[in-house]
C-alpha cells in the first residue's frame, strides 16, 4: 500500500500537523485504526501529564523491614504494607 503525508488537526491546540507516509505505515504495521488526533507536541504533552508524576503518594512503614515505603493508596492499617524492596521479594517469593 502506498502512503502519502497528511494534514491534519491537532484536537487540543487546533494547529495543522503532517501525519506523515512513514507514521501511517507503523500505524498500520502496529494494527491501529484511527489517525492521531494531537500533534506530535500536544501528544507528548499528554504522555508527560498522565504519568504517574502527578500521583499522590502516601508514606507508610514497611511491615517486613521497618523501613519508610512510599505507596499510591492510603494504607488502612488492616494489610501489610511493603517497600518496593520487599513487595519485589514478595511478589517473587509468590511467582515460585
Amino acid at each position: 500500500m502506498a502512503y502519502e503525508d497528511k494534514i491534519l488537526n491537532c484536537r487540543d491546540c487546533g494547529q495543522d500537523f503532517v501525519f506523515t507516509a512513514g507514521e501511517q505505515e507503523f500505524f498500520d504495521q502496529r494494527g491501529f485504526q484511527n489517525e492521531p488526533s494531537r500533534c506530535p507536541d500536544c501528544r507528548r504533552a499528554r504522555r508527560a501529564s498522565s504519568g504517574s508524576g502527578n500521583r499522590q503518594m502516601y508514606e507508610a512503614v514497611c511491615s517486613a523491614c521497618g523501613k519508610p515505603a512510599y505507596v499510591p493508596f492510603q494504607p488502612s492499617g488492616d494489610k501489610p504494607v511493603y517497600c518496593s524492596e520487599c513487595f519485589a521479594a514478595q511478589k517473587s517469593m509468590r511467582n515460585r
